[in-house]
């Protein structure tokens, strides 16, 4: 710093010429000095002022800007910061053959709480004690008023129970959205459909998944985000569904029977067009599994699928059809139907006394006993086993539900020829309706042996599927030809005569198996009724089964438990509703013998 002298001796050598003091010229420099240093502290204290208002000038504005985006946006709660993996939400819709929704989704909330923010959490208990019944007042209290800093109170709620919570008006209640999965049919095909829950959940989102029937058993699919969206398409008819159910379910209450169930499949491809089971449940409320006591008293049990019976006399029509097919018998072969047919300390007897003898038609048409285990004798043990086996009786079904795999049919761990003689009549082997729909439908589809899905599939992969699990030819077509009448006579003049539905000539078998006990033995008075039948029985088009758990018909003056009186009514009428939806027109069937007869005048 150049320092400027006080006195400037020339100027002090000039002043002194003049006459003047020295001392102004001091003064008068001092003072300029100092304005110049007040000039300059002006400056700097200017320069401040500018750059701290324009600071505050943009602070108002961002903070102006924010107010506007939030009061612009749409309101929402705030969410717990997360880290890690993305919780997928997205499931795809589940349609039917129709494309008629049978699962989808809906967008809710779930309420959770934040004790350490609310206001007044004894009121909010007792609010929400109100609003939610299942709720337990003193519970809430405990938890709002303890240590907890976050706890679910409701995983799922209704928009008018989100309204209610929010006029309780207490900031610690926070909302959470959610996807939900919705059944809008309530409890039709709740067994196919099985349900699903949440799976891993956070503030800001929920993972639906699949807990049981085709929402877990295809559960990947309907969760990844590379189909986009696209729906699960299945074989099921909303309308025939529904119309099986009502049926079933009536008949289930005049027959006085503690469950039961029914299969429509197309007898040509194996498509499952309705699977029905009672008692049944609601999938948007899926009830928790038992955890004592028979789990098939469960309404979660699906008998269709899960239940493995011995199915009676439904079974007759397999070894008479293995016996026509290797040759061994004619329909109008004569077999000894003496009872009772003494083998060993065993006894086998008829329902009836059929006389010495009946045709291998009539063994069918009245279900003898002993005229089905003199043909399974000619047939033998090893070879009776192998189209048994071949029919699908010695392992699961292949249909797409995750119940399937579970139900392997009991069959004897030794073959000998007591048990090769009582098989025969549907007694000593256990599986469930689904197998015997399928064995029927390749009894009368010509012989082909059909995979059931509940899956609709393109020509390709339903082929596919058909050479991994099904296409065998078991019988010939003509064997088939023959196994189609019978049936039919059945129902015209045997033991099924109740299924008659004028138009659709119906074909079937009935079959009445006593129930084993627990501790070994069978029941006497409880029975499985079960009726498998085809439509029209001259070109089946569908199998029905239907299967009745301990029925009893009391319509008369003694009770009546067999299945001619029980399900086979059920099955009529289900046929007498569901063929008009499926367009099978009514046709006359021409009489025996009848023809035109030209007449000239």
């Amino acid at each position: 710093m150049t320092r400027t002298p006080l006195r400037p001796l020339a100027r002090i050598l000039s002043a002194r010429d003049r006459g003047e003091n020295p001392d102004t010229i001091e003064r008068e420099n001092i003072r300029l000095r100092r304005e110049a240093l007040r000039d300059r502290s002006r400056q700097r204290a200017e320069g401040r002022l500018l750059l701290l208002g324009v600071a505050f000038l943009v602070a108002f504005a961002a903070v102006g800007l924010q107010m506007g985006a939030l009061a612009a946006s749409e309101p929402a709660e705030p969410r717990r910061a997360t880290t890690g993996e993305t919780i997928a939400t997205q499931r795809a819709d589940i349609l039917d053959r129709q494309g008629r929704v049978l699962a989808t989704n809906l967008v809710t909330h779930a309420l959770y709480a934040q004790p350490q923010f609310m206001v007044d959490p004894l009121r909010a208990a007792r609010e929400l004690a109100a609003i939610f019944p299942d709720l337990d007042a003193e519970r809430l209290k405990a938890d709002f008023t303890g240590k907890r800093k976050f706890l679910w109170v409701k995983r799922k709620i209704s928009p008018e129970q989100m309204q209610r919570v929010h006029e309780i008006g207490d900031p610690g209640l926070m909302f959470g959205p959610r996807e939900m999965r919705l059944y809008p049919n309530g409890t039709l095909a709740a067994h196919v459909l099985g349900g699903a829950g949440f799976g891993r959940e956070g503030v800001g989102s929920a993972e639906v998944i699949g807990t049981a029937g085709v929402e877990k058993a295809f559960d990947d699919y309907l969760r990844d985000p590379a189909n986009g969206g696209a729906p699960l398409r299945l074989t099921l008819d909303l309308t025939v569904q529904a119309a099986v159910e009502e049926v079933l379910g009536g008949g289930m209450r005049l027959m006085n029977a503690k469950g039961a169930a029914a299969i429509l499949m197309d007898a040509k491809t194996g498509e499952i067009v309705a699977l029905a089971s009672l008692p049944d449940f609601d999938p948007n409320s899926r009830p928790l599994p038992p955890t004592k006591g028979d789990a098939g008293d469960s309404p979660l049990f699906n008998r269709a699928v899960q239940g493995v019976y011995e199915l009676g006399s439904t079974f007759k029509i397999f070894a008479i059809a293995q016996a026509l097919d290797l040759g061994l018998v004619r329909p109008e072969t004569m077999i000894d139907t003496k009872g009772p047919m003494v083998w060993g300390r065993f006894r086998i007897r008829d329902f009836h006394n059929y006389g010495p003898e009946l045709s291998v038609r009539d063994v069918i048409v009245k279900s003898s006993n002993i005229g089905t285990a003199h043909v399974a004798q000619r047939i033998g043990g090893p070879r009776q086993q192998d189209f048994l086996r071949r029919l699908g009786f010695f392992q699961p079904t292949p249909i797409e539900l995750v119940e399937a795999p579970g139900a392997k049919p009991l069959v004897p761990a030794k073959w000998p020829e007591i048990t090769m003689l009582t098989v025969s009549y549907g007694h000593g082997v256990a599986a469930s309706p689904l197998h015997l729909a399928a064995a029927y439908a390749a009894m009368v589809n010509g012989g082909t042996r059909v995979a059931p899905t509940i899956v609709q599939r393109s020509p390709a992969e339903a082929a596919a599927k058909s050479a991994a699990t099904g296409g065998e030819a078991l019988i010939r077509p003509e064997t088939s030809a023959i196994i189609r009448g019978m049936l039919r006579e059945v129902v015209q003049r045997g033991t099924a005569s109740l299924g008659e539905v004028p138009g659709y000539a119906v074909g079937g078998k009935t079959g009445t198996a006593d129930k084993p006990k627990p501790s070994g033995g069978y029941y006497k008075d409880k029975v499985v009724a079960t009726f498998a039948s085809v439509f029209p029985a001259h070109d089946p088009a569908y199998v029905l089964v239907v299967t009745l758990d301990e029925p009893v018909d009391t319509s008369g003056t003694e009770p009546r438990r067999t299945a001619g009186w029980t399900a086979v009514p059920v099955g009529a009428e289900i046929i007498r509703r569901v063929a008009p939806l499926m367009g099978l027109r009514p046709e006359v069937e021409p009489l025996a013998g009848a023809g035109v007869i030209r007449v000239r005048n």
